[in-house]
């Protein structure tokens, strides 16, 4: 009988530190994140919020040299565990998920270059590694 309510006491323990691993602090996502295609600025507002900048790009090589096409979008997501989503203001059918695991954002992005607001083939989608912990500034006037 002690074993059972050994192993039961176990079992609660580690569904309890499971879940405890889901949530993530704001000093963890907080910072600017960076990948080959650009750059992502994270600011934890409280209430299960984010301030959210995204400066993404496409590289292309041409007749006259290398170009780029680009993409921006700052506004604020909602985060619920460790995946939090964004919506860039003013666009329809995009969502950008950043998922924050293992020191990493993975991100996804749900709908075309077009429907982000982006230049064309441009894409947030990626891993992002952390660049910066300190609290980022934001291009508010773009």
């Amino acid at each position: 009988m002690k074993n059972i309510t050994f192993v039961f006491f176990l079992i609660l323990v580690f569904c309890g530190f499971a879940q405890a691993q889901k949530i993530v602090t704001a000093k963890q996502v907080n910072g600017t994140w960076t990948s080959k295609v650009g750059e992502i600025k994270v600011l934890a507002l409280g209430n299960n919020k984010l301030k959210v900048q995204i400066d993404v790009f496409y590289e292309y090589k041409t007749d006259y040299g290398p170009m780029a096409n680009v993409g921006f979008a700052l506004g604020e997501a909602n985060i619920e565990g460790i995946i939090a989503t964004f919506n860039p203001p003013d666009t329809q059918g995009c969502a950008i998920k950043m998922k924050f695991t293992g020191g990493k954002m993975i991100v996804t992005q749900d709908g075309s270059d077009g429907d982000c607001g982006f230049g064309h083939n441009v894409f947030a989608g990626g891993t992002y590694k952390k660049k910066s912990g300190a609290k980022p500034k934001f291009d508010e006037d773009r």
